[in-house]
């Protein structure tokens, strides 16, 4: 079994990131100059932050990492531009649909890489935002503009995290069931001048305790 430091394959990692990030050109000899570049500037960093990485990366399970993290980011671009679609028809509709609430989405995968990321693609997802994450029961809670549609909304997460599973090495049966999300409360707007009757009812108290008190002096 080959294997290197796991600081070596972030320092990879970070190198490919580069190249999107440095807007390489289009071109097979542009990609190779962004990715030599970016070997250069990551490498060096990995190494001085190798405590963050601990252990080693098997090399055998390049292919099946490479080919989980191409359909994990394929799947994250195909939802990222239908959640744009959708949150520009609600806000675009005469009447928005909006029905916000937050879900409680518990998670197979245990590794910090492997939970930022998924965390990170919610939030970078228009209509959903990761607010929260509990180590005790391995969840996160995540906000949404419509929770009519639970499973819907809880489809790409799984999805996502059964790649995850494969390109961070979880120690997890893909095939096993997780738990099921749980809906934690909808935002509901106050009633018509119910605000505005407890702000009176408020005022009323504070004005006759204010009058007793001037009585009683």
């Amino acid at each position: 079994m080959t294997s290197v430091p796991r600081w070596v394959t972030a320092g990879v990692g970070f190198a490919v990131v580069w190249i999107f990030v440095a807007e390489a050109p289009g071109t097979l000899q542009g990609i190779a100059a962004g990715l030599v570049a970016g070997l250069v500037l990551s490498l060096p960093v990995a190494y001085t932050f190798r405590v963050l990485f601990p252990g080693r990366s098997d090399l055998g399970r390049t292919p099946t990492l490479v080919r989980a993290g191409v359909v994990y980011v394929l799947d994250f671009l195909y939802e990222l531009l239908t959640a744009n679609i959708d949150v520009a028809k609600r806000v675009l509709s005469p009447s928005p649909r909006l029905n916000p609430g937050v879900v409680v989405v518990p998670l197979r995968v245990e590794s910090n890489a492997a939970i930022t990321t998924i965390a990170n693609s919610i939030t970078l997802t228009p209509g959903t935002l990761t607010m929260d994450y509990d180590a005790e029961v391995n969840a996160l809670t995540v906000h949404a503009v419509d929770i009519a549609d639970v499973d819907g909304l809880v489809a790409p997460i799984r999805r996502w995290e059964r790649y995850a599973i494969d390109i961070f090495g979880e120690d997890v049966d893909p095939e096993s069931a997780p738990r099921d999300a749980a809906l934690e409360g909808a935002w509901e707007p106050p009633a018509d001048g119910e605000g505005e009757a407890d702000d009176t009812e408020d005022a009323d108290a504070d004005g006759s305790d204010s009058a007793d008190t001037g009585v009683e002096r």
